[in-house]
């Protein structure tokens, strides 16, 4: 009876706890469902997220493509309406000038058509000219065989040299009227020409200057510069390498050498030494020493202001240096210097105008005659010597090719050349610029009148402006109006083909007719 109740007891006591534990599990099992379920949730919550994250990104790409495509297709078609466009634009053009072509086709035809007809006329009208000349010689004829009793032979003699002297008129007319025309349209074709015809100025001869002359205090400084058997002489010609010439002459010596720098430097130490007063050859030695130190000096001093005068930058020391030598030297009397300078500047303005390289045609000018710094003892001419310190200084190809060609010694490469050729020859021929000795320039003007009086119908004739201008006076019974440019154009011809002058020769005719009468 004891077991009994106790058995009940664990018997409800486990349906008790199975009862409690089933519903713990329970409630354990519908939490994890409401966990699962909530998990589920959120999952499928980032599921939808990740979902839409992925289909904006996709609609963002399909819209970048399609607008990438839509962008090609764009440009692609206008791309193809651009070439459209440029070949109907094309077309329009070809037909227009199709349209031109057969346009001027047909006033052509139509030129050549009046032409034809022009010379279907004129060969009508010189038939009828031919034969009412020869009506007219035969008129002609007849009165001059009945009036003058002339043979048929004479009367043709006579009939020809009457139409030879009309036919003379009308060809001088002819010639004249010609001559006023390309006169006139000469400007227009000026740029063209002038490069070819400035090339045709002449030159003049040479006369260089040797001596320089130093004025002496009293002649007993003579004797001090020869000194005791002639010592201090030859250590002074010894030292400057000039020849010192004392003569009779009253305080004067003179000193002798074809280098004129080397003539300077030897003056300016003659006068220190005379200044000095002690002349002895040591002495010579070391005031000739400062003098050459002081030309140098002085050139590069030249060299410097004459580049900064004439605007011209970069040039080399030694260019500088040798254009200030260029100052001691001369050419047909000429200073070297300032026709370096006349040159620039001409070549210059004339590059200018026929809208050249101005810069490099003053360089050129100036540099054109530097070769006659150098001494005598470098070989060749001066035009060769010069392009080569030119080329060894850097200097371009166009001015190397313009100083060796001013001369005609080679090929013109560029019209600065020619520009260069032709300013020197005008610096040259200016009057006054180079010297000529007073009995050559008589001879050059008796010549020149001359040539002027052998013409028939010449009266007088004049030479002027220092032998650049002939005036010739004719005759008005022989020599005609029309006739008066032939006779200019043959005394010019004459003059170029016998005589010798720099520059040009400007030849005037003058026919004047005058009537005379007394009122009484």
């Amino acid at each position: 009876m004891t077991i009994m109740p106790t058995v009940i007891i664990g018997i409800v006591a486990i349906t008790a706890g199975v009862i409690i534990g089933f519903y713990f599990a329970r409630a354990a099992s519908l939490k994890q469902r409401i966990e699962a379920e909530k998990e589920a949730e959120r999952i499928i919550k980032e599921a939808e997220k990740e979902a839409e994250k992925y289909r904006r990104v996709a609609e963002l790409d399909t819209k970048a493509e399609w607008t990438r495509r839509k962008t090609e297709f764009e440009q692609e078609t206008s791309n193809k309406t651009r070439e459209l466009e440029r070949r109907e634009r094309t077309l329009e053009e070809k037909e227009k000038n199709t349209e031109r072509r057969g346009d001027l086709i047909t006033r052509k035809e139509r030129e050549i058509e009046r032409r034809e007809k022009v010379i279907l006329s004129n060969e009508r009208q010189l038939e009828i000219k031919e034969k009412e000349v020869e009506r007219l010689l035969s008129e002609e004829r007849e009165k001059l065989e009945k009036i003058a009793g002339m043979s048929k032979e004479e009367a043709k003699k006579a009939l020809m040299a009457t139409l030879e002297d009309e036919t003379r008129h009308e060809a001088m007319q002819k010639i004249y009227e010609i001559k006023e025309k390309a006169n006139r349209e000469a400007e227009k074709e000026a740029k063209k020409i002038i490069t070819l015809a400035i090339q045709r100025y002449a030159q003049a001869r040479t006369i260089e200057s040797t001596v320089t002359t130093v004025d002496l205090p009293s002649d007993e400084v003579k004797g001090r510069l020869i000194g005791r058997e002639g010592r201090n002489i030859k250590a002074f010609e010894l030292a400057t390498g000039v020849d010192l010439l004392i003569d009779d002459t009253p305080e004067v010596v003179t000193i002798s050498s074809f280098d004129p720098i080397k003539r300077e430097i030897a003056k300016m130490a003659l006068e220190k030494l005379i200044t000095d007063g002690r002349i002895h050859p040591a002495r010579i030695e070391e005031i000739y020493e400062e003098s050459k130190k002081e030309i140098e000096a002085y050139l590069q001093k030249v060299g410097e202001e004459t580049i900064i005068e004439m605007g011209i930058k970069g040039l080399s020391p030694e260019l500088v240096k040798l254009l200030g030598k260029l100052k001691f030297r001369t050419s047909y009397g000429q200073n070297v210097l300032e026709h370096s300078k006349e040159v620039a500047n001409l070549t210059s303005l004339m590059a200018q105008e026929l809208e050249f390289d101005s810069e490099i045609a003053r360089r050129a000018g100036l540099l054109h005659d530097i070769g006659k710094a150098i001494s005598q003892d470098e070989v060749g001419t001066h035009q060769e010597i010069g392009a080569e310190i030119a080329r060894r200084n850097g200097e371009s190809e166009e001015i190397v090719n313009a100083i060796a060609s001013h001369h005609d010694s080679v090929e013109f490469l560029s019209p600065i050349a020619v520009l260069i050729q032709a300013a020197d020859a005008i610096s040259g021929a200016r009057p006054g610029a180079r010297r000529e000795t007073f009995e050559a320039y008589v001879e050059r003007l008796e010549k020149l009148e001359e040539v002027a009086l052998s013409f028939k119908g010449v009266d007088k004739a004049y030479a002027i402006q220092a032998g650049r201008e002939i005036r010739v006076i004719v005759e008005p019974q022989e020599i005609k109006d029309e006739e008066v440019q032939d006779l200019a154009d043959r005394v010019a011809k004459k003059i170029e083909g016998e005589l010798k002058y720099p520059g040009q020769i400007k030849v005037i005719v003058v026919r004047e007719k005058r009537a005379v009468q007394f009122a009484k």
